[in-house]
């Protein structure tokens, strides 16, 4: 009955507490062992070496084989507890590869989610059980706390940087959130809730969460309304990086060093581009400093991360129709791709899209665009118009 109502211990509901709490309970077990070995020998050499017994001490020698002994077995515990921590430690910072990616963003006093497929969330979150989650956070203003007790879970979220933590919720339930930091004088109100759920009804929840396009659908408006696409069309010989398929691989910078593209990395390119200069490209790209909030920029990063070969966005689940494809000519026009229908022409080259064919020579009667030189192959000879067109028409 007691526990019940003055648990001692939070609950156990995810994949990493069953092993945090191996390694708390074998510290905390070594400790009330020497605490009670010490306590007990201080007893036994106080009644047997009293003053009545033994009043002239009697100097002794130290033992080698004593001293070595009490040594080496602390040293052999707190090598066995760095090692056993070393490996949760490692295990705690590199989620599995098949994790789903949530974002968190804590602001005095409350906690705001966001999932890939657009569903947003205060105060609350849902998962799915049996699925590792990673978050990705970051703060709006001061150093808070994410701390899930339940799943053994707790990140610092530090403003101006991701930091990141992972879980994979075992049973269905609801379990408490907390800000362990204190951030200010509403500090203690910062709670919120993780409710895991069988993937059935995480499913239906996402249906029914009300949203309408990804993150990724939202960040292609972003990524056209900064003119972004002016630099990074996808061509050998565009002014910036051709970004499809760069997540998650290693990039060469212009001082050699090999830098891993994730979210930081395209965080930091967007607000500070003269940090890191990619290997032979110049540092002409302007800084977005104070031009984006944080909502944007995780659409941004989210959109740049879906970008694949065919200039699709990556399918994810929302609760209306599937992700249009990219289109950033009609989003520079100014049409509102977000509503059904309005998407549905083929793209522009991008850099979403890989340079596969041969480029070739403009007409006379229209601007020459930008060249795209295909590695190997010679450029293709501009065929003549056989057909007279009026004066002042224009090619299509």
């Amino acid at each position: 009955m007691l526990p019940q109502y003055f648990p001692l211990f939070p609950e156990s509901a995810s994949t990493l507490s069953p092993r945090v709490d191996a390694l708390f309970f074998f510290i905390f077990g070594v400790t009330i062992f020497f605490t009670v070995l010490v306590a007990l020998l201080i007893c036994v050499f106080a009644v047997k070496y009293r003053k009545d017994k033994h009043p002239v001490p009697v100097q002794i020698h130290g033992s080698i084989p004593l001293e070595i002994f009490w040594t080496l077995v602390p040293l052999g515990i707190a090598m066995v507890i760095f090692a056993w921590g070393a490996v949760l430690f490692f295990q705690e910072k590199h989620p599995p590869k098949s994790s789903m990616d949530i974002y968190g963003v804590g602001k005095q006093w409350m906690w705001k989610f966001q999932h890939p497929g657009g569903q947003r969330e205060i105060n609350n979150l849902h998962v799915p059980v049996g699925r590792p989650v990673r978050m990705t956070l970051i703060s709006q203003d001061v150093i808070h706390d994410f701390f899930v007790p339940a799943f053994r879970a707790q990140m610092d979220v530090i403003p101006g940087r991701y930091t990141y933590t992972w879980f994979e919720a075992t049973k269905p339930g609801v379990y408490h959130l907390f800000c362990n930091q204190y951030c200010g004088t509403k500090h203690s109100g910062m709670v919120g809730e993780v409710t895991a759920m069988s993937p059935d009804d995480y499913e239906a929840w996402l249906r029914g969460a009300g949203a309408f396009g990804s993150l990724a659908t939202h960040g292609q408006n972003v990524f056209a309304s900064m003119g972004c696409p002016t630099c990074h069309t996808g061509a050998d010989n565009a002014r910036g990086p051709n970004l499809y398929n760069i997540y998650g691989r290693m990039e060469r910078m212009s001082d050699n060093r090999l830098v891993h593209v994730d979210e930081s990395y395209i965080r930091e390119s967007i607000l500070n581009p003269s940090a890191k200069i990619v290997y032979g490209f110049q540092n002409i790209m302007p800084t977005f400093q104070g031009q984006l909030n944080e909502d944007e920029m995780i659409e941004l990063i989210e959109y740049i991360k879906s970008l694949t070969y065919n200039g699709q966005l990556l399918q994810l689940q929302t609760n209306t129709q599937q992700e249009p494809p990219v289109n950033l000519d009609k989003i520079q026009k100014g049409v509102d791709v977000m509503q059904p229908g309005t998407n549905t022409t083929p793209m522009p080259r991008t850099s979403a899209v890989p340079v596969t064919q041969e480029a070739q020579e403009p007409s006379t009667a229209e601007p020459a665009p930008r060249q795209v030189v295909v590695p190997g192959k010679q450029k293709a000879p501009a065929k003549p118009s056989t057909t007279a067109r009026p004066k002042g028409e224009q090619h299509p």
